[in-house]
């Protein structure tokens, strides 16, 4: 072979090695399609789903490892899947509990939080050695999200029959405190220094805000009809509420609660996630089988993304 088929050959490999780095590090979206047992992949530059990845039996929730090479899913009837993003294929599945639902990755990227709804605890799995270390039962009945404050000292849970969040100090490995809040609690977002929380009360169609340090309601405030999901941009500013009543998402004024734009989705808008300059929400619409895409600038409806049947949420690194 000629020297410079010998130099076409190299660099043919190298592309070929770096191509699946490259894959991982791109900014996606992945949304869990409860209906199809995938994990979709949303390019969310273009707004185009670029891959399917098969990862079991009703995928819900989903967290990014903090390196980008993996995706932690819940799925039934116990499990969290493993998929390794730049092959985009499930490798394994961790045995957690029964009805595995909402989970969350530690700022640190050590410990994942997840809720496991019919045995009424959050298992904590070790996300670098993928074992589950240990479980902490709560008070509430049913928890849906377990989501890390940012220091990732404590765990919030919402209890969607208990009408509460139960407060988990991971150091401890118990519950510590309890919160009381309205009908059906959801979706749980906090403040970047950790002192503050939001929750979504989905039958009380409001939007509860918590001093999450001395574990109190600080603001009750007004919502879509049947208020899920929710997010904070990362300017701390505005919180985004899916009303899955309405086919509505709310931007909310953080500070004040007051409702400063309702932005018209799919039907049954379930959770969602920020592309990470927070120009773009994405947004879970279960009954339409798609997510839509708002503008977090003009507060704009800009793209409507065909998926996977029943996607229930999205995770962007």
């Amino acid at each position: 072979m000629s020297r410079l088929g010998r130099s076409l050959v190299v660099c043919a490999a190298l592309v070929a090695a770096l191509l699946p780095l490259a894959a991982a590090a791109a900014p996606f979206a992945y949304v869990a399609n409860e209906g199809s047992g995938s994990l979709g992949v949303i390019d969310v530059d273009s707004n185009e789903v670029v891959a399917e990845i098969e990862v079991g039996s009703k995928p819900r929730g989903t967290a990014i490892s903090g390196d980008g090479r993996h995706a932690f899913v819940t799925i039934q009837p116990a499990g969290v899947a493993v998929v390794d993003l730049a092959a985009r294929r499930r490798i394994s599945v961790i045995e957690v509990g029964r009805s595995p639902e909402g989970l969350s990755l530690s700022a640190d990227g050590r410990w994942l939080a997840i809720a496991c709804e019919e045995d009424n605890e959050v298992v904590f799995v070790d996300a670098r050695s993928l074992r589950r270390e240990f479980a902490v039962k709560v008070r509430g009945r049913n928890p849906e999200h377990a989501v890390f404050s940012p220091d990732g000292r404590r765990v919030f849970v919402s209890a969607e029959d208990g009408d509460a969040v139960d407060v988990i100090d991971v150091e401890r490995r118990e519950q510590v405190a309890q919160i009381a809040v309205g009908a059906r609690p959801r979706g749980i977002a906090f403040s970047a220094d950790g002192r503050r929380a939001w929750v979504a009360a989905e039958n009380a169609s409001e939007v509860y805000a918590l001093d999450a340090v001395g574990y109190a309601v600080a603001g009750r405030w007004k919502a879509g009809l049947r208020s899920n999901g929710i997010a904070l941009h990362p300017d701390g500013r505005r919180l985004y509420v899916s009303n899955g009543g309405d086919a509505s998402v709310s931007v909310i004024d953080a500070s004040s609660g007051e409702i400063v734009a309702t932005v018209p989705v799919g039907q049954r808008p379930w959770n969602m996630a920020l592309s990470p300059d927070g120009r773009k929400l994405f947004v879970a619409c279960g009954r339409s089988g798609t997510v839509t895409v708002i503008d977090t600038v003009s507060h704009v409806r800009v793209a409507d993304i065909a998926v996977g049947r029943l996607p229930w949420g999205v995770a962007i690194r």
